[in-house]
C-alpha cells in the first residue's frame, strides 16, 4: 500500500515538473531570436538593425519610409502587447479580453468615439504622413506573421493579435489629447460641487494662480504676437444646478480613475535650455524629461534611426513611426505640459425625445449604437448621442435625465498631430520646428527646442476662442453664448526666441502673463519646479551636460521649503509627534530617499488635506489639486475670496485660513499626530529611524498581467526612490502607500556642440518581456541618474557597428529584406 502511494505521490510529481518546465518552455518561446532575417512586402531595400547591449536598436535604412518599417517590426518584437493594450483602450475593445473590469474605460471611449474620429482622420492625410505610417503596418504585421500567438507572453492565452492598420498608430495621438488634457473632468467636479458647496470654496480648491508665466529665467519682455478676440468676462456655472449637480456626480464616479490599469494621472514635464553664450560647450543645452504613470513597460521606447538623409535618435512610443522626443542631425526637442483649457462641458436643454435646443431652434441628437464584448458576459448596447458641441457624456449614466455634452479640441475635424510629428521630425532649424508644432493640434504642449544657433519655445496646436467665460465650469448650451467661434494657433499663441537672457524653462507653470491677449487657462499647476529651475541655472553660469543631469535628479521642493515655516510654528504635546516636528526644524526640504523627514511632511500635509476637505464636507475625489491647495489653505496672504467668513472665522481672516475657521493649528497640530502615529505603527516608534526610500518605491507594473495570481509579482518592478511631487526628479507619491507612481519614465540632455553626445535614460528598460534581460535592466540606472550615449556608427554588413567609441556592443541583429 506504501510503495503503490509512494509511486502516486512521484508520478504525480513528475506530472506537476512536466506541466512546470512546458509553461515555461512556452514562456521562454515567447522571447525574441538574436538573430533573424524577415521580409516586409514592399521595402525599397534591405534594412539592417542592430541591438546594443541595452537593447536599443540602431536602424539603418535607405529611407524613411523604410525606417517606419523597420520601427515596426522592432516595436512589436518588443512592445507587442502594449501596442494591443493602447488600441483596445482607445477603441473601447478592453473587455473582449479583461472581461467587465474594464467596462468603464470601454463605455468612456466609445462616447468619445476615439477610433472613428481616428478613421476620418486618416482619410485627409496627405500622402508623405501616410507613406510611413502604411509602412509603420507592414512592419509591425511582419512581425506578427512569423510569430503568432508567440509574439508576446500574454498571446500565449490570447491568441495571436489581428493585424495592425495606420488607424491603430493615429490612436495613441488620439490617446494623448485625451489623457493630457483634463479640463472636462475638473469641470464635472465644480459642477459635482454646486448647489451644496459654498462658491468661495469651489473658486479656491482651484486655487487662483501667481505665477509670473514667463519661461525665461530673468523675465525680460516676451515676444508674443498681438492677437486679441474680444472676450467676454468670465461666464458661471449655469443656474438652477441640483439636477445637473447629481449627473456630474454620478459621471465622475463611473469615469475611470488613477490609479489603475490602462489609466493616466495628472500630467507635469521638466524642460530647460541655455543658449551658446552660456553653456561650457559653446552650444546651445536642452534638457527634457516628461512625467506620466509610472507602468511596465514604460510608455518610451529608445532608439537610434539612420537613413541617408537623417539622423533620429530619442524617445519613440511604440504604436507610432516617429520619434516623439529626442533630436535629429540639426534640431533636439521636448515637450512639458501647457495647462491649456481646451475642453468644455456644456448644459444642454433636451427638447422632446430626441433633440435639443440651439439658437437656431431645435436640433436632433446625431445617434450611434455601440455593442460592447465583455468576456464572460452577454454583450452591452450602448446609445451614444452627440450634440453640435460634441458627445453627450451624460450618456455614460444611462441617458436620463440632465444632458452634459463636452467639446474637445483633441476631437474636433482636421487633427494634424501626425503631420505636425512627421514635419518636427524633418525640421532642421528652431524656426522650422516652431511651424511644425503649430501643426500638432493636439494635445496643446509646450515644445521647447535647441539648434545650434539657438534655443526657443512655442505652444503648439490649437486653443479654442470662446464667445464669452473663461472655461473653468459647465456652462448652458442653448444660447450659444459659451460657445467656440475660433482657433488660436501658431503665432497667435506664446512664443520665445533666442531670449535675450540665454535661457528657457517651462515645468508646466504658467507659459503666458496674465494679460496675454488670447485666453488660455484658468487653472495653472504650481510653479515649485520652475523656481527650482532658476535657482539651480542662477548658480551656475555656464553648465555643462553633467550639470544638467544633476538637475534632473536635484530633489530638494520649494513646496516643503515654502511651508516649513507654518508648520513649525505648531506646537504639540504629544512626544513622538514632537520629535518628528524636530527633525523638520534641521531640514533642508530635499526628499532624499534615506531621510525621515518627507515621509513626515508627506503625510503630515496628506492628513491636514484630508481633514480639511472633509470637515468641509468635500469628497476627496472632488477636490482640486492636493499641493496647490495645501500652500493656498497655510497661505498668510492672497487674494480676498467674495462671502462670509465662516462661523468662528473672526472679519479679517486670510483667505486661506478660512478652510480652517480662521485657525489652521487646530487641523495642523491634529494631522501631525494622527500622521506620526500612523506612521509608527508602519516603521516603528523612533522616527529618525524612518526612511523615505522604504515606502517611496517606484512602482513600475503590468496593466494585465499584474492582475493575474502570482504572475502580478513576476511582472512588478519596484525600486527605492527619491523626490516627490514637486521635485524635479519627480516621484508623486500615492495617496495612502507613498508608492512613486508618476514621474520621468525618460530623461535626455542634448548638446548641440555634438548630438552624438546626446545623454539618455528611461525606465524600467526595453522589452515589455518579464522574460527579457531588458525588462528592467535600465531601472537602477534611471534611480541613479546614469545616462547612455546612442552615438554614431555605420553597421556592418553582419549588423555590427563600426567607426564608434561610444557604442556598445551589438547583441541581436536583424535583416529585413524586401
Amino acid at each position: 500500500m506504501w510503495r503503490m502511494l509512494r509511486n502516486v505521490l512521484i508520478l504525480l510529481l513528475l506530472v506537476v515538473v512536466l506541466l512546470a518546465a512546458g509553461a515555461a518552455g512556452l514562456l521562454w518561446s515567447t522571447l525574441p531570436p538574436i538573430m533573424q532575417e524577415a521580409y516586409i512586402p514592399s521595402l525599397g531595400a534591405p534594412v539592417a538593425i542592430g541591438f546594443d547591449a541595452d537593447g536599443v536598436p540602431r536602424i539603418q535604412a535607405a529611407n524613411d519610409t523604410d525606417a517606419a518599417a523597420a520601427l515596426g517590426f522592432v516595436h512589436a518584437r518588443d512592445r507587442m502587447f502594449q501596442m494591443e493594450l493602447m488600441r483596445r483602450a482607445a477603441s473601447g475593445r478592453l473587455s473582449e479580453i479583461a472581461g467587465p473590469a474594464t467596462l468603464s474605460i470601454d463605455r468612456m471611449m466609445r462616447v468619445l468615439g476615439l477610433r472613428s474620429r481616428a478613421e476620418a482622420g486618416l482619410a485627409l492625410l496627405p500622402a508623405d504622413t501616410r507613406a510611413p505610417l502604411d509602412a509603420y503596418a507592414r512592419g509591425v504585421n511582419a512581425w506578427i506573421a512569423s510569430r503568432g500567438r508567440w509574439t508576446a507572453p500574454e498571446f500565449l492565452l490570447l491568441g495571436a493579435p489581428e493585424p495592425w492598420t495606420p488607424v491603430d498608430s493615429l490612436l495613441w495621438g488620439e490617446t494623448m489629447g485625451l489623457w493630457l488634457s483634463t479640463n472636462w473632468r475638473t469641470e464635472l467636479q465644480r459642477l459635482a460641487l454646486a448647489g451644496k458647496t459654498p462658491q468661495w470654496m469651489i473658486d479656491t480648491l482651484w486655487p487662483p494662480d501667481s505665477a509670473a508665466g514667463h519661461p525665461e529665467a530673468s523675465l525680460p519682455s516676451p515676444r508674443l504676437a498681438a492677437f486679441a478676440p474680444g472676450l467676454a468676462a468670465p461666464g458661471s456655472i449655469a443656474p438652477n444646478l441640483t439636477a445637473p449637480s447629481r449627473i456630474a456626480e454620478r459621471v465622475l464616479a463611473l469615469l475611470p480613475r488613477f490609479p489603475g490599469p490602462f489609466t493616466q494621472p495628472g500630467t507635469a514635464s521638466n524642460a530647460w535650455a541655455v543658449d551658446g553664450a552660456h553653456s561650457a560647450t559653446g552650444a546651445p543645452l536642452l534638457a527634457g524629461d516628461p512625467h506620466l504613470a509610472f507602468g511596465f513597460p514604460g510608455i518610451w521606447y529608445l532608439a537610434r534611426i539612420d537613413t541617408a538623409d537623417t539622423t533620429l535618435v530619442g524617445a519613440t512610443a511604440p504604436g507610432v513611426p516617429f520619434i516623439v522626443l529626442g533630436r535629429n542631425r540639426a534640431i533636439a526637442w521636448t515637450f512639458t505640459t501647457t495647462g491649456a483649457d481646451t475642453e468644455d462641458v456644456f448644459i444642454e436643454t433636451p427638447v422632446g425625445a430626441d433633440a435639443y435646443a440651439t439658437p437656431d431652434g431645435p436640433r436632433p441628437f446625431f445617434v450611434r449604437h455601440e455593442i460592447i464584448k465583455i468576456k464572460g458576459q452577454p454583450d452591452q448596447l450602448l446609445t451614444v448621442r452627440e450634440t453640435r458641441h460634441g458627445p453627450v457624456i451624460s450618456d455614460l449614466d444611462g441617458g436620463t435625465g440632465p444632458i452634459l455634452a463636452v467639446s474637445m479640441a483633441s476631437l474636433q475635424p482636421g487633427n494634424t498631430a501626425a503631420s505636425g510629428l512627421r514635419a518636427l521630425n524633418l525640421a532642421r532649424s528652431v524656426a522650422e520646428a516652431g511651424q511644425a508644432g503649430a501643426a500638432i493640434t493636439a494635445p496643446v504642449q509646450n515644445l521647447m527646442v535647441a539648434d545650434r544657433a539657438g534655443i526657443g519655445l512655442f505652444v503648439t496646436g490649437r486653443v479654442p476662442i470662446r464667445r464669452a467665460g473663461d472655461g473653468s465650469a459647465p456652462v448652458q448650451g442653448a444660447d450659444g453664448a459659451h460657445d467656440w467661434i475660433g482657433w488660436a494657433s501658431g503665432d497667435q499663441l506664446p512664443h520665445y526666441v533666442a531670449p535675450a537672457s540665454g535661457h528657457l524653462l517651462n515645468a508646466n507653470e504658467r507659459i503666458a502673463p496674465p494679460d496675454f491677449p488670447v485666453f488660455l487657462a484658468r487653472d495653472w499647476f504650481g510653479d515649485w519646479r520652475a523656481r527650482r529651475i532658476h535657482e539651480l541655472l542662477a548658480t551656475t553660469a555656464r553648465p555643462t551636460p553633467a550639470d544638467f543631469v544633476a538637475m534632473q535628479l536635484d530633489v530638494v521642493s520649494p513646496f516643503a521649503r515654502d511651508l516649513l515655516p507654518r508648520l513649525l510654528a505648531v506646537h504639540t504635546d504629544d512626544a513622538r509627534a514632537a520629535a518628528a516636528l524636530d527633525l523638520l526644524r534641521h531640514w533642508d526640504a530635499s526628499m532624499a530617499r534615506d531621510l525621515p523627514q518627507p515621509l513626515i511632511f508627506t503625510a503630515w500635509l496628506e492628513r491636514f488635506t484630508d481633514l480639511v476637505l472633509r470637515g468641509a464636507g468635500i469628497p476627496l475625489a472632488n477636490a482640486g489639486p492636493h499641493s496647490e491647495f495645501a500652500a493656498y489653505v497655510l497661505s498668510s496672504a492672497g487674494p480676498s475670496v467674495p462671502g462670509a467668513p465662516p462661523v468662528g472665522a473672526p472679519s479679517g481672516t486670510p483667505p486661506g485660513a478660512r478652510w480652517c475657521g480662521g485657525d489652521c493649528n487646530v487641523p495642523l497640530r491634529a494631522s501631525l499626530e494622527a500622521a506620526v502615529t500612523d506612521l509608527a505603527a508602519r516603521f516603528g516608534p523612533d522616527p529618525a529611524t524612518w526612511r523615505w526610500g522604504q515606502p517611496h518605491q517606484a512602482v513600475f507594473a503590468n496593466p494585465f498581467l499584474s492582475q493575474i495570481p502570482l504572475l502580478g509579482r513576476w511582472t512588478r518592478f519596484q525600486i527605492e526612490s527619491p523626490g516627490g511631487d514637486t521635485t524635479l526628479d519627480r516621484g508623486v507619491p500615492a495617496r495612502g502607500s507613498f508608492e512613486s507612481v508618476h514621474g520621468p519614465e525618460f530623461r535626455a540632455v542634448y548638446d548641440l556642440a555634438d548630438l552624438d553626445r546626446s545623454l539618455f535614460a528611461v525606465a524600467p528598460g526595453q522589452s515589455g518581456n518579464p522574460l527579457s534581460s531588458h525588462a528592467d535592466d535600465f531601472l537602477r540606472r534611471w534611480r541613479d541618474g546614469q545616462m547612455i550615449m546612442l552615438g554614431s556608427g555605420r553597421l556592418g554588413s553582419t549588423g555590427a557597428p563600426t567607426g564608434s567609441p561610444t557604442d556598445t556592443s551589438i547583441t541581436a541583429r536583424i535583416r529585413l529584406l524586401p
